[in-house]
């Protein structure tokens, strides 16, 4: 099945044709490891699993890098204030590596909460100094940066005059200079406002440093990429990802860094998913408007009514096209979570049907067309439509309006494992993905709902509600079926 995706470079969705035939190279912008990670950091993890997940399906040995930023990385995004990681590490008396260490062990837990499966090589900027360093010399070498009082900038007039600068952002230079008017910092040290630094001397106070050919300092945020992702995808690779506030500058930068010193583009596709909003504002650390993962998963925040398992966000993010806005709200992590008690109750009574000799209806092949959406560019959303299709099948086959074959309920097991649990990366709660162990209730409420339906023999209704509702109150949704009772642990 040939796969098509949105190549942010072109603006169109454009087929994928590896580099080499059968292997494909992916690198993914990671976190910056100075806080908790939280929504909008899940969000790009979630959307490269997916795609992870889904090359490899199709056959493809993937070798898929995504970075851990614990160097170079300034509080504007540019080229002044104060690096992240050395500013927490003064507030809380700790050296940097302790705080990087912190985050990372952070970040890599709500990941493995989130199951997102890991990359194949995590590389992190403060090892690969000699790399970016040798970067920095290349560009130079090649006329197109230049050394100003101990720190190196990007000479971005001269790169626009030879090979276009903007491409991927649709910027022109004006505009960036534009962008540029209030970044004062170094300002008497560069050519024109638009470069950006490669190498930043240290000033005496600056934690972070290393020594360099043009003094101790630190590289800039946007070398760390080009050198991890030529050091191990190579030249040239495939795919480049990230979140969509990445395409200018860091992206931008990073076009700009591979062509100065190869003379040649490294990407071949670029993606990038677009924002978690809250009330249409984008959530980020900078804003101080978001919510940890672990917030979440605890319900500690004011925002939040109530805990949320992190199944229910990784669904939540899912239901939406991995390009479009999602804006959070606990109406929609509440629907989010409907929607996913949905699918995987669908999942738990297709374990229970029985398989009748005859089939009374015939499936549609929704395996082909979840993996068909999942193809035209990550389409998610029709992909969960499909399954919730193949719910209602087997919800129809439960209430004994329609009859299947072992043969069609063997397809609609596997449908489930490779579409939701393998490509989707579902947990089912009940088998214990949210650390929930079903067993020691079982017996419990299996016997509470033989007390109830003795009851309701009896006609003795205020018992048989009250066990509902108590059973309601602790956690547990109580359905009357044809088939007899069956219950849920919300």
């Amino acid at each position: 099945m040939n796969l098509f995706v949105y190549n942010t470079l072109s603006r169109q969705k454009e087929l994928f044709k590896p580099l080499h035939e059968g292997r494909v190279g992916m690198y993914v912008c990671g976190p910056t490891v100075y806080g908790d990670p939280h929504l909008g950091h899940a969000r790009p993890a979630i959307t490269f699993d997916i795609l992870f997940r889904l090359l490899q399906h199709l056959g493809y040995k993937v070798r898929y890098v995504r970075n851990i930023t614990d160097v170079g990385h300034l509080e504007h995004d540019a080229d002044q204030g104060e690096d992240k990681i050395a500013k927490k590490a003064r507030l809380e008396q700790l050296e940097p590596m302790e705080v990087a260490q912190h985050y990372t062990n952070r970040y890599h837990d709500a990941m493995a909460a989130l199951n997102v499966l890991p990359p194949s090589i995590e590389p992190h900027a403060s090892g690969h100094i000699i790399e970016q360093e040798e970067l920095v010399k290349q560009i130079l070498d090649h006329g197109y940066a230049y050394e100003s009082n101990g720190s190196v900038y990007f000479d971005v007039e001269k790169y626009d005059r030879d090979h276009g600068y903007g491409r991927l952002s649709g910027r022109s230079l004006e505009n960036t200079r534009d962008a540029s008017r209030d970044n004062l910092d170094g300002v008497g040290e560069k050519r024109n406002q638009a470069d950006f630094a490669l190498w930043k001397l240290a000033q005496p106070e600056h934690i972070m440093r290393w020594p360099s050919p043009w003094g101790d300092g630190f590289p800039g945020w946007h070398c760390e990429c080009t050198a991890m992702g030529r050091k191990y995808l190579g030249d040239e690779f495939d795919i480049h990802g990230g979140g969509m506030d990445l395409v200018f500058p860091h992206h931008e930068c990073e076009i700009a860094q591979a062509v100065a010193s190869q003379g040649k583009p490294m990407v071949r596709y670029w993606m990038h998913n677009n924002m978690i909003t809250i009330g249409g504002q984008k959530m980020g650390k900078s804003l101080g408007n978001f919510i940890t993962l672990e917030q979440f998963f605890t319900g500690d925040h004011p925002m939040l009514d109530k805990a949320y398992g992190p199944m229910v966000i990784r669904f939540f993010i899912l239901q939406a096209h991995y390009r479009g806005t999602v804006d959070f709200s606990n109406d929609a992590l509440q629907a989010a979570e409907k929607a996913l008690d949905r699918l995987l109750d669908g999942w738990h009574r297709l374990q229970e049907l029985k398989p009748a000799p005859a089939a009374t209806i015939a499936l549609d092949d929704y395996e082909n067309k979840c993996l068909e959406a999942l193809c035209d560019d990550l389409n998610s959303p029709v992909a969960i439509a499909h399954l919730f299709d193949a719910c209602r099948v087997i919800n129809q086959a439960n209430d004994g309006a329609v009859a299947l074959t072992a043969e069609q309920i063997d397809t609609l097991k596997h449908l489930f494992n490779t579409i939701a649990f393998t490509l989707l990366g579902v947990r089912d709660n009940a088998a214990g993905g949210e650390g929930v162990n079903l067993e020691p209730y079982r017996k419990a409420v299996d016997l509470l709902l033989e007390l109830r339906a003795k009851a309701k023999a009896d006609r003795d209704w205020a018992t048989s509600d009250r066990i509902r509702d108590e059973l309601a109150a602790a956690g547990f949704d109580v359905k009357d079926t044809k088939n007899g009772t069956e219950w849920t642990l919300r």
